[in-house]
């Protein structure tokens, strides 16, 4: 008989230690080998085959991993299984092992819960989890007297810090998991503790005063959590600290004076990304043994200290992304200090207020410099020379500087440059052949320049080149062929220049190619099929430009595209039915050619919000949202003389029964009332026609669990109208409100003839009546499952009608920014009169299942067919909402596109500070774009949404290296708002202006 259960492991394990006297009793490691069994019954997956050895036919003190006592009978005390890709949960059973001293299952796949019964092994010193995917809350350890070290980090851990832990722990890691809540005072108990670590977790509140009593703490790094208050004073009593990492979070106020005197041992202090400010104590001086100092994006001001140079073991320093200043020569003697730090590898002083010329004391820092960031300052001048004196630099930034002249070519001198970033500067002349010399470069950065001439071919010789971009300048000449012949090229930016001539087919040996953008050029010539065979193509932006021929079908071989930008061009031919195959296509942009034929109906074809098809009048079929004609049916011979025939019978027959139609109908419309429908017909666009009963049925009578939203002249409801759409957004007008019925008639005039994809789609409108014969008044939308910006910047996650998003990225602000910016361009240039939308605010703006932002609510529009005609909503002033409104038009002046721009600019600035106008702050004068001018750019962190503040945190990977893009592109968006928010309209810029560049700092900030 096969016994499986474990009662039956137990009879065998009985019955071996019966005849077979070598094998232990069923209370010595008889239990040991059922336990581990019953561990190994748990391993769902052993690629490695570690657990190959754990069988009857080895003794279990061999097996692999298991290590046993020298007693009689042996005990097992260690298990270490790490780094071989188990997968399963952890069994129980090892809380069986009662000998067990180390256990170390780290860097494998478990899932599941850490077991309960871990925390009765009396004997544990070591237990190690790190690097798996456990979930749930932390167990009691206390029982576990002689357990030392615990690390659990890099999982899915939930709940609290751990509260049951032994009183001789030394070593408590539980950093990257998601843990919340508070740090618990009991943790001062613990006075062994050595090393504790909770970095990148959701921590709150403050480190209490009990852990002052941890005074053989040497290494404390709590990062990346949500601690709050001053300075830490319990931190001060940890005179043996050697490491302390406070970074990305949210402490304030000033630095301990004292800090250097009380903290002696620093080797590595970290506080970026914090809100300290103030002068750097003099102090740090006494921590002379420091040798990483980072205390970047904090709000520290003054000099840069001279006494830095008296940390002479110094290799890491980062000081970007404060308020130090460099005005006159004696700010610089930092600079000279330096010098005295021969071990300096990495130096950062990006996003400061460094004024003027670079000393060239810059090139008598350490001959051991690799990496040296200075950009986004306002350091003017040539090129310093005095980078030519530092050998070893690796990576190496000066953009968003004011740097004139030409780049010189004894750059290509520094041969162990990996990264060249000259970005925003105003660096003229032309791009240095010689730079083809830097052998190891990996990522050249020369965009937003005024560079001259061709792109040298001999790049081509650069290869381990992965990114190039130079666009935005005024470069001319050919696309080099040899640049993609590159064998590690990934993406290729040569945008907004002058560059003509054909895209070389050498484009497709660029086989790691995943983004190449051409767009704003003069390049010319077919799209060669070659593009095809770059599989990795994720990004193909070519758009403005002359490309001509067809759109090559081997385009629907680019497996991983996301993007495809080929409008404003001159195309011709029909659009590839291959290209509906694009599984990950998100976009497609096909705009302003001379496509023609039928639109394919699969893939993205299906997405109109994701396709663009503008300006091809040759185009027809297609998806119905897209609203193309049908495409003709070319009958056959045989068919037109049947066609014939049959209209020879119809057409009497129509006429009689068409006649006996408008007969009926008269009759019925003077014997009873009936309801009526509009259509919104208007340049042969027509919609399907819907009823008062068909509304009321697909929201179940109007019923409030399907209101969503309500305004001043009507209430939205969710319902399910047409078979073909999941859902529809029904507005109801309110017409006992005055004012509804012109806004309904508005709203009516300013989408029939509109068509957008940053627009709310309509999809009918009803003008009938109710059940108890009074007028009604309804618009169909398609529905967007997002809600509208306003509830997404201010929602409640535990709110059921939330979103559920809780925070949104800089990358998605900037598209809704765009988005917008779109929208109101093309209402206000881009259409045959213009559209002035009056009410532009975050709750009229909706949002749908791809985060893509649409106008809505055109209720308040106004119309100008020219610049003498208007109409619209008659009131003389806009009735829109405080806050939103532009002054001229609050005070009843004359409304024009740039009340909207004004309005644009509110809700640019409140989606990046994300504080809405009805907050206290906001008083006596104090307006959002007054808020935002008096504290950028010196204090711009303080007041953007803090969760972007989060967002523009150090890298765990490169804790030097900010995310200098995103900061300045910040900076950029804000400025945009003021632009938009001039006092005086005539001041404010266009929103084609507004969208251009918009268009620009997005694809600069994505690149």
């Amino acid at each position: 008989m096969k016994v499986t259960t474990a009662s039956g492991h137990l009879l065998l394990v009985l019955f071996a230690s019966i005849f077979h006297p070598a094998v232990s009793s069923i209370s010595g490691n008889g239990t040991d080998r059922l336990a581990l069994l019953e561990f190994k019954n748990a391993i769902t997956h052993d690629p490695q085959k570690s657990l190959m050895s754990w069988n009857d036919s080895n003794h279990l003190c061999s097996w692999e991993g298991v290590s046993c006592s020298s007693k009689n009978p042996p005990r097992v005390t260690s298990i270490d299984l790490s780094n071989q890709n188990l997968a399963g949960n952890i069994s129980p059973s090892l809380g069986n092992l009662t000998f067990l001293k180390h256990l170390s299952l780290a860097t494998n796949e478990f899932t599941g819960r850490i077991p309960e019964s871990l925390g009765h092994l009396r004997r544990l010193r070591s237990l190690y989890l790190s690097n798996n995917t456990l979930q749930g809350i932390i167990p009691s350890f206390a029982n576990c007297s002689d357990l030392r070290v615990l690390w659990l980090d890099h999982n899915e851990l939930t709940g609290g810090l751990p509260d049951g832990l032994p009183l001789g722990l030394e070593e408590l890691q539980v950093s990257s998991n998601t843990l919340v809540g508070t740090i618990t005072p009991s943790l001062g108990n613990v006075t062994t503790l050595r090393m504790l670590r909770f970095a990148f977790n959701g921590i709150e509140g403050g480190i209490p005063g009990e852990l002052a009593a941890l005074r053989e703490m040497e290494i404390l790094t709590i990062g990346g959590n949500r601690l709050s208050g001053g300075f830490p004073e319990p931190i001060m009593n940890m005179s043996v600290l050697i490491r302390l990492s406070l970074e990305t979070n949210r402490f304030s106020g000033k630095m301990p004076s004292g800090i250097g005197t009380s903290l002696p041992n620093l080797w590595r202090l970290f506080i970026g990304g914090n809100f300290f400010q103030g002068n750097l104590p003099s102090s740090l001086a006494n921590a002379s043994n420091l040798v990483d100092l980072d205390i970047s994006q904090n709000n520290f001001v003054g000099v840069v200290p001279a006494f830095i140079g008296k940390l002479a073991n110094l290799t890491w320093l980062n000081l970007e992304m404060n308020q130090l200043h460099a005005r006159i020569k004696q700010d610089w003697d930092f600079m000279d200090s330096l010098t005295n730090c021969t071990q300096l590898q990495a130096l950062s002083m990006a996003g400061n207020q460094l004024e003027g010329h670079l000393p060239n004391s810059v090139g008598n820092s350490s001959v051991q410099l690799q990496r040296l960031y200075l950009g986004q300052n306002q350091l003017s001048g040539s090129f310093p020379s005095g980078i030519e004196n530092l050998p070893n630099l690796i990576v190496f930034g000066l953009d968003y500087n004011r740097f004139t002249g030409s780049v010189p070519p004894w750059l290509g001198g520094l041969i162990t440059l990996q990264v060249l970033s000259l970005t925003n500067n105003n660096f003229t002349g032309y791009i240095p052949s010689s730079l083809s010399n830097l052998s190891h470069l990996v990522e050249l950065y020369l965009q937003s320049n005024q560079l001259l001439g061709n792109i040298p071919s001999s790049f081509g010789k650069l290869q381990f080149l992965t990114r190039i971009d130079i666009s935005d300048n005024s470069l001319n000449g050919s696309l080099p062929k040899e640049i993609f012949r590159i064998p590690t090229i990934a993406e290729v930016g040569f945008s907004f220049n002058n560059l003509s001539g054909e895209l070389p087919t050498e484009v497709g040996y660029a086989k790691q190619l995943r983004s190449l953008h051409l767009s704003s050029n003069n390049l010319s010539g077919d799209i060669p099929n070659t593009l095809g065979n770059c599989e990795n193509l994720q990004e193909v932006v070519l758009d403005q430009n002359n490309f001509g021929g067809s759109i090559p079908a081997s385009l629907g071989k680019l497996i991983s595209l996301k993007s495809l930008n080929l409008s404003h061009n001159i195309l011709n031919g029909s659009i590839p039915v291959s290209l509906g195959d694009l599984e990950l296509l998100e976009q497609i942009d096909l705009s302003f050619n001379h496509l023609s034929g039928q639109v394919p109906t699969k893939g993205i074809f299906k997405n109109s919000t994701a396709t663009h098809m503008d300006g091809n009048l040759g185009l027809c079929g297609g998806a119905p949202e897209l609203h193309l004609p049908e495409c003709p049916i070319v009958p056959s011979n045989k068919s037109k003389h049947k066609l014939y025939v049959t209209l020879k019978v119809v057409i009497p027959l129509a006429s009689t029964v068409t006649l006996a139609i408008v007969i009926l109908v008269i009759f019925i419309w003077k014997g009873k009332r009936r309801e009526k429908s509009i259509s919104l017909s208007s340049s042969g666009r027509e919609f399907p026609k819907v009823s008062y009963r068909d509304l009321a049925r697909a929201t179940n009578g109007f019923s409030t669990s399907n209101l969503i939203g309500r305004g001043r002249y009507s209430s939205v409801y969710q319902g399910q109208l047409f078979h073909d759409i999941n859902a529809v957004a029904i507005k109801v007008f309110s017409l006992e409100t005055r004012g509804a019925q012109k806004s309904f008639i508005a709203e009516c005039n300013a989408l029939r003839n509109v068509r957008h994809r940053n627009l709310v789609p309509i999809l009918t409108a009803c003008s009938s009546i109710d059940s108890s014969g009074n007028d009604f008044k309804a618009l169909v939308y398609k529905f967007m499952p997002r809600g509208d910006l306003h509830k997404l910047l201010y929602s409640n996650p535990n709110d059921e009608r939330s979103s559920g998003i809780c925070y949104i990225s800089l990358a998605q602000r900037l598209s809704i920014a765009v988005d917008l910016s779109d929208a109101l361009a093309y209402l206000h240039h881009s259409h045959q009169g213009t559209i002035i939308h009056c009410d532009l605010k975050p709750s009229n703006i909706l949002l749908d299942d791809n985060m893509i932002a649409h106008v809505g609510d055109f209720g308040l529009a106004r119309f100008r067919i020219d610049s003498r005609t208007s109409f619209g909503n008659s009131n003389s002033t806009i009735n829109g909402t405080i806050g939103y409104v532009a002054p001229e038009c609050a005070i009843g002046g004359q409304v024009s596109t740039a009340a909207d721009v004004y309005s644009f600019g509110v809700v640019l600035l409140e989606i990046f500070i994300r504080r809405r106008l009805t907050d206290d702050m906001f008083k006596d004068g104090l307006t959002i774009a007054k808020y935002t001018e008096i504290n950028i750019p010196d204090k711009m962190l303080q007041i953007v949404d803090p969760q972007l503040v989060q967002e523009l945190g150090l890298s765990q990977e490169d804790p030097v290296r900010v995310d200098e893009t995103a900061t300045h592109c910040l900076l950029s968006v804000l400025n945009i708002g003021l632009c938009c928010t001039k006092s005086s309209p005539s001041e404010r810029i266009s929103m084609q202006e507004v969208a251009t560049k918009l268009h620009r700092i997005r694809e600069s900030y994505l690149r």
